[in-house]
């Protein structure tokens, strides 16, 4: 069996700034069986540069060291995850009247999702006003009932 440490195979990513994510995909494939690996007691540096906003500089998150097993399912999992991370983020499109012409959001769902907010602010405005309704004021009621005795 080959065997490969995480600090290896993340030095060979594309985009060293994406290694604390490769890390968060890497140990959910090993929770749930797709790769197997173990921890080792020694720790490393991520190459991504991280910034905290209470402190000047810039710092490295440090991981526990891990020994991958290296087999034709992990290489298939490296290849698809370096792709997913070299792709650019989700990032949500703006809707307005140019995306949704240039068909970069789907307008049906856009209307659909209109006439659930719609529908939803309807029936809060009726149940506002019909909660409103059925609490009478005192002095009303007394003559109503008078009224109705007679």
């Amino acid at each position: 069996m080959k065997y490969q440490k995480l600090s290896e195979v993340i030095a060979i990513l594309d985009n060293p700034q994406r290694s604390d994510r490769f890390v968060k995909h890497l140990k959910t494939a090993v929770r749930e069986g797709e790769i197997d690996a173990v921890y080792l007691p020694e720790r490393f540096s991520l190459p991504k540069d991280v910034q905290r906003r209470s402190a000047e500089g810039k710092s490295q998150r440090s991981v526990r060291e891990m020994l991958i097993e290296v087999t034709p399912a992990f290489e298939r999992w490296l290849v698809e995850t370096s792709v997913a991370l070299a792709r650019r983020r989700n990032v949500r499109t703006v809707v307005n009247a140019q995306s949704i012409e240039a068909g970069e959001v789907d307008f049906q769902a856009l209307v659909e999702e209109t006439r659930r907010q719609m529908q939803a602010s309807y029936e809060k405005g009726r149940v506002l006003g019909s909660s409103r309704g059925k609490t009478p004021s005192k002095g009303r009621s007394k003559a109503k009932a008078s009224a109705r005795k007679k």
